[in-house]
């Protein structure tokens, strides 16, 4: 199975799910905007309605469709409009992209029941969408954290990100 999920930067979300048991062919991308095969620089501009994302294989007897969605949702905000932190746009919003109506389904009662349950201080503003027309991110955008663990930004953005989800998915991460 495939899921796309957009989370801000595509460097940090990348690193959680290449942890995580189950998944795999993880890599970064764009979606959901009208501008045929973009470049970083084109996405960073914020005017060609795509999302940095990433696009995954799991294995549905390994780990839910649920399972990733719950770890999506707690290694990001889900609750702030088009901002990650310091990155601001419409590149950076929290969407997952559907590739399935089951998906689709799952989604939006898991936004339901997290905003029910008071979850977080605000409103979930996820978008649920269809998935598109997937763009791969330019190489050096691909397994970026393990890749350049030492740069300032997995060091002080992505490490403590990915400490906190090896701390709440223990039980699912690879060994």
């Amino acid at each position: 199975m495939k899921a796309t999920f957009g989370a801000g930067c595509f460097w940090c979300t990348e690193a959680i799910f290449q942890s995580m048991e189950g998944v795999s062919n993880v890599e970064s991308g764009y979606m959901g905007g009208a501008v045929p095969d973009p470049t970083y620089m084109d996405v960073c501009s914020g005017t060609t309605g795509h999302a940095e994302v990433i696009q995954f294989d799991y294995d549905p007897e390994r780990v839910s469709f649920e399972e990733l969605m719950l770890a999506f949702f707690k290694t990001h905000n889900p609750t702030t409009l088009n901002r990650q932190g310091n990155d601001v746009g419409t590149q950076y919003r929290s969407v997952i992209f559907f590739h399935n109506e089951e998906q689709k389904t799952a989604a939006e009662t898991m936004i339901r029941t997290l905003n029910e349950q008071r979850i977080y201080p605000q409103a979930i503003v996820t978008e649920v969408s269809p998935a598109v027309a997937f763009y791969k991110a330019e190489e050096y955008h691909q397994n970026y954290y393990f890749d350049n663990p030492s740069k300032p930004y997995c060091m002080f953005v992505i490490q403590p990100k990915l400490a906190k989800f090896a701390e709440e998915f223990r039980e699912k991460l690879k060994v």
